[in-house]
C-alpha cells in the first residue's frame, strides 16, 4: 500500500485525475503518459528534411508512353490548369502552340529555292523596274535558263469580271511569225471538201472514218476544224473533246464553211486566247529563237487583238498589269500597251 500511496502523491503533483480506487498499474501508466507529454512539449521542433524522389519514367518508341504522347499529356494538364485559373492570354496560347507543335520551320526565300541557272539569269532583271515592250522582249531572250528553245509567254491581268457574259474575253489572233510549234490540224467535213483541206495542209481529213477514230478515243491532232452542218454529229464526243479544248467553236474560227481557209490560218499561226477565272490572259507569242524583233511583231498583233475585245460596259481600267517571261524564266514587268 505504501507504493500506491507514493504513486498517488506523484500523480497529484502532475495534476492527474486519479484516486485510490485506481489500480497501481493504471496510476503508473497515467504518470508515464504525463511525463512523456511534458517531454514532447519541452523539446524544440526539429526540421524535417524532405527528399524528392524522382521516378524514372521509361518511354516507348510509340504509343501512350512515347515521349511525344507524354509531352502532349503534360501540355493538356497545364492547359486545363490555366483554364481553371482564368489565364487565357494570347501569350499563353502561343506558348502552348510552340509546346505542342514545336518551333516554326525557317522558310528560305523563294529565290534561294530556285536552281542555279534561274538565279543567275534572274540577276539581270530589276525587280522594281517596269520595262518597255521592246526592252522586255530583249531581256526575255537573254533570261532563258532552259537548255531547250523555250516559249516566250505574255501574261495580262485584266480588270474584267469573267462571270459576266460580255466581259468573258475570248478571241483568236493570227501571229505574223507563227508560234514556233508544229500544229496538227484535223478536218471533219463532207467528202467534197477533203481535197481542198488536204492541199491546205490538214494532217487528218475524214468524215465517217474520223468518227471511227473518235469512237476509239484516238486523238492525234491539236486543232479540229468542222463545217457547221457536221457540228451536230460531234455532240456525242463533247465529253471527249471539250475538256481537251478541241471542240470546234465559231469564236475560235474552227467552225467554218471554208475548211481550207481555216486550215491555212491554223497552220500559219492562228491561236486562240481567253481570260481565265482569275481574269488573266496567257498566250505564247513564239520561241526564244525568234529573236526580239519577230517576237515584237507577234506581241503587237496580240495586243491589237486584245484592245479590240475591250467590253463597252467596262467602267474600270481594262488592263491592270502585263508581264513577259520564258517557259522557266523570271517574270519581267512591262508597261501596259493596251489602254
Amino acid at each position: 500500500m505504501a507504493k500506491k500511496a507514493d504513486l498517488l502523491v506523484e500523480a497529484k503533483a502532475l495534476n492527474l485525475d486519479v484516486t485510490d480506487k485506481n489500480t497501481i498499474s493504471q496510476i503508473e501508466i497515467a504518470i508515464a503518459n504525463a511525463k512523456s507529454d511534458a517531454i514532447d512539449a519541452a523539446a524544440p521542433v526539429a526540421e524535417v528534411e524532405t527528399i524528392e524522389v524522382v521516378e524514372e519514367v521509361k518511354t516507348a518508341k510509340s504509343g501512350k508512353r512515347s515521349e511525344k504522347a507524354l509531352a502532349e499529356a503534360e501540355a493538356k494538364i497545364e492547359k486545363e490548369a490555366r483554364k481553371e485559373s482564368g489565364d487565357t492570354t494570347p501569350q499563353s496560347e502561343e506558348a502552348e502552340a510552340r509546346l505542342t507543335k514545336g518551333p516554326r520551320p525557317v522558310t528560305r526565300p523563294l529565290i534561294e529555292r530556285r536552281g542555279k541557272a534561274y538565279r543567275k539569269v534572274a540577276e539581270l532583271v530589276e525587280k522594281d523596274t517596269v520595262y518597255s515592250l521592246a526592252d522586255a522582249l530583249e531581256l526575255a531572250v537573254k533570261t532563258n535558263p532552259a537548255k531547250f528553245d523555250a516559249s516566250v509567254e505574255v501574261h495580262v491581268k485584266l480588270g474584267v469580271d469573267p462571270r459576266q457574259a460580255d466581259q468573258n474575253i475570248r478571241a483568236t489572233v493570227s501571229l505574223p511569225n507563227g508560234t514556233g510549234k508544229t500544229i496538227r490540224v484535223a478536218v471533219f467535213a463532207p467528202e467534197a471538201d477533203h481535197a481542198g483541206a488536204t492541199k491546205a495542209g490538214a494532217d487528218v481529213v475524214g468524215d465517217e472514218t474520223f468518227l471511227a477514230q473518235l469512237d476509239k478515243e484516238v486523238i492525234d491532232f491539236d486543232i479540229l476544224v468542222a463545217t457547221p452542218a457536221y457540228m451536230p454529229r460531234l455532240g456525242k464526243y463533247a465529253r471527249l473533246l471539250g475538256p481537251r479544248g478541241l471542240m470546234p467553236n465559231p469564236k475560235s474560227g474552227s467552225v467554218a464553211v471554208d475548211v481550207a481557209k481555216a486550215t491555212k490560218e491554223a497552220k500559219a499561226g492562228k491561236v486562240e486566247y481567253r481570260v481565265d477565272k482569275q481574269a488573266i490572259v496567257h498566250l505564247s507569242i513564239g520561241k526564244v529563237s525568234f529573236g526580239a524583233k519577230s517576237l515584237a511583231e507577234n506581241a503587237k498583233a496580240f495586243f491589237d487583238s486584245l484592245q479590240s475585245q475591250k467590253p463597252t460596259s467596262l467602267k474600270s481600267a481594262y488592263v491592270k498589269s502585263t508581264s513577259i517571261s520564258t517557259t522557266q524564266g523570271p517574270g519581267i514587268k512591262v508597261e501596259n500597251v493596251v489602254n
